[in-house]
């Protein structure tokens, strides 16, 4: 298993995040523990990705899902078999040359750019882990056209968010499991 992953997954499995539900955060936990025991966590070669999960969460800090796996990330990251750092090429503030689609990249959240172009220059196109934050569920279409995946691994609260950050617009589909 290799993934890139959102930092909403880490807040959910510390139980930071407001209003989600007890099946997302047993989902979160469940894939970090995962993550930890056998997978490869895809991150940028800049510390980008690393550097926003230092600052939401405390790699010290004696609990916490997400606090535990940030502390297990920054032991492992020399070891390949389970951190994979991959060169970006940063243009601009939050801008990559690597983001798989520029027609997208202006409608995309400046902070959450690094992640899909984190999984798109990783030779294996790693899926992005998205736990609840509703806004990529626009953005999974075209991403997914350029190869690069989203699993959501909170469909059900990522809608509900959906609904009450966009009121008036359908339901957006998801991507296939």
């Amino acid at each position: 298993m290799k993934a890139v992953i959102d930092t909403n997954v880490l807040l959910v499995a510390n139980g930071a995040h407001g209003d989600i539900s007890a099946g997302c955060v047993e989902e979160c936990v469940r894939r970090l523990q995962a993550m930890q025991a056998s997978g490869t966590v895809v991150i940028d070669d800049g510390y980008r990705i690393v550097s926003e999960y230092m600052n939401k969460n405390r790699p010290n800090a004696q609990k916490g899902v997400g606090n535990v796996f940030l502390k297990w990330l920054l032991q492992n990251s020399a070891n390949l078999q389970r951190v994979q750092a991959v060169p970006l090429t940063e243009q601009a503030p939050d801008c990559y040359a690597e983001f798989p689609d520029p027609s997208l990249e202006p409608k995309f959240d400046a902070p959450d750019r690094k992640f899909a172009a984190v999984a798109n220059v990783h030779p294996d196109k790693p899926p992005v882990w998205q736990a609840a934050d509703s806004k990529w569920l626009d953005w999974w279409p075209a991403l997914s056209a350029k190869g690069v995946q989203v699993q959501f691994l909170c469909p059900t609260d990522a809608c509900r968010f959906y609904a009450k950050k966009f009121p008036g617009k359908p339901a957006p589909r998801l991507p296939p499991p």
